[in-house]
């Protein structure tokens, strides 16, 4: 199983990112994403998942209104459309998969399938 997540860098407060995550191997036959998040020192923080069959999405409370999440599910792609960006969205983002889970679905402990990260940084 391969999860490779892209298209982090350096921005600005109140700039834009698109984050990508490609998958290949994944034993599932329907299956959840996500992003999550993890700053030094802190808690990896579930962001936002959606279903692959249906495309039902949920976000944490916290990029609601500024964070879309979609699928691509021809190239087996992820993505992260995060705007109005702020210094606090600063971590290492990370693409995740599961084939199921119970109440919470943005548990990281939920999810089988990891990828590396990307780091996401946003200057004030």
């Amino acid at each position: 199983v391969q999860v490779v997540e892209s298209g982090g860098g350096l921005v600005q407060a109140g700039g834009s990112l698109r984050l990508s995550c490609t998958t290949s191997g994944l034993p599932f036959d329907d299956y959840v994403m996500a992003w999550f998040r993890q700053d030094s020192g802190l808690e990896r923080e579930g962001v936002s998942c959606i279903s692959w069959s249906s495309g039902f999405t949920y976000y944490t409370d916290s990029v609601k209104g500024r964070f879309t999440i979609s699928r691509d599910r021809a190239e087996n792609a992820l993505y992260l459309q995060m705007n109005t960006l702020k210094p606090e969205d600063t971590a290492m983002y990370y693409c995740a998969a599961t084939d199921a889970y119970i109440g919470n679905p943005l548990t990281a402990s939920t999810y089988l399938y990891w990828g590396q990260g990307t780091q996401v940084t946003v200057s004030s």
